[in-house]
């Protein structure tokens, strides 16, 4: 048994689409190494052709490291019943955040992050597939941070090497501080997203840096304007120009991958190295899907006012 292994796309520099991937195959531990192998080299991996199940996806998460639970439990059933280590994220028809683009209801839009930049401890990455996929829009968007690094130009790379930047966990959607989305205002905040931001008020900010290394010494240009305070330090109005400059240069260099699903497809990335985004879609249209979160810690993340820690080799 072998897997298929082709470029994600020809003229990027990142990603790989594998075919051959079902329970049986995962038993073998060369192949179990040859997918990780890849997810380090390429960042995200495209599984094309599975046959789709809780399962297959709990046990390839399980490739990168433990599962990490969902804190609100209430986002884990699927089908009715708790599956341990995944979450079902989207809404129904109408159901979601709308966001008012070019006159007209879009429901589903987020906008460049990576997830969880409002912890200290970023995890490792995630595993996602689609149950339900709107006929028109809903793609998801993948941009590699060593792609992003490599294409800035030197004088960008001097000025984001040594920042970092403060995130929150409430400052999304009608909350957002920068970013594309601030052009197109929120006309309605899904009711459970609603409540998890009030929520989020009363925590701790977190603290990312903008630029890191692999062991491998390829550097990761990794901001998002999701959940954006703005620069550790510079939280003023000098330092929000130079995050948004830095962010446009950013939007400018990148080179995404947009992802058209189909229902046998899964993707895995890497957390510490993408930022990802959803395109909105028609809210006359419900959008599923199913995730899986991998634990992780690169050591580099903290809690505002916290000392820096020595990273963890990554």
């Amino acid at each position: 048994m072998a897997l298929t292994v082709k470029p994600l796309d020809p003229v990027l520099p990142f990603g790989a689409r594998v075919r051959g991937l079902d329970l049986a195959a995962l038993e073998d531990e060369a192949i179990r190494q040859q997918i990780r192998d890849i997810f380090w080299d390429r960042g995200m991996i495209l599984f094309d052709g599975i046959e789709p199940s809780n399962e297959l996806q709990v046990e390839t998460s399980k490739l990168f490291g433990p599962l990490q639970e969902h804190p609100i439990k209430g986002m884990t059933k699927t089908d009715g019943a708790e599956v341990p280590g995944m979450v079902e994220l989207g809404a129904a028809a109408e159901q979601g955040t709308i966001h008012e683009v070019d006159g007209r209801p879009v429901m589903g839009l987020i906008d460049w992050h990576f997830d969880a930049c409002y912890t200290d401890k970023l995890n490792r990455g995630a595993v996602l597939r689609l149950i339900t996929i709107t006929p028109v829009g809903g793609l998801t968007g993948f941009a590699d941070g060593v792609q992003i690094w490599n294409a800035l130009s030197p004088e960008w790379q001097k000025k984001a090497e040594g920042l970092s930047v403060v995130y929150h966990e409430a400052l999304m959607h009608h909350e957002q501080r920068f970013g594309d989305l601030l052009r197109h205002p929120v006309t309605r905040v899904q009711k459970e997203l609603a409540a998890m931001i009030e929520v989020a008020w009363g925590r701790a900010r977190a603290v990312h840096p903008a630029v890191w290394q692999r062991h491998t010494g390829e550097k990761v240009l990794h901001i998002c304007p999701w959940q954006a305070v703005g620069i550790e330090g510079q939280l003023n109005e000098e330092g929000d120009g130079l995050f948004q400059a830095l962010w446009d240069e950013v939007s400018r260099v990148m080179k995404p991958y947009f992802h058209k699903w189909s229902l046998d497809q899964m993707i895995v990335w890497d957390n510490w190295r993408f930022i990802h985004s959803v395109q909105g879609y028609d809210p006359k249209y419900p959008r599923k899907a199913r995730r899986t979160t991998i634990q992780g810690d690169y050591g580099l993340g903290r809690l505002e006012g916290e000392p820096r820690r020595e990273p963890v080799a990554v």
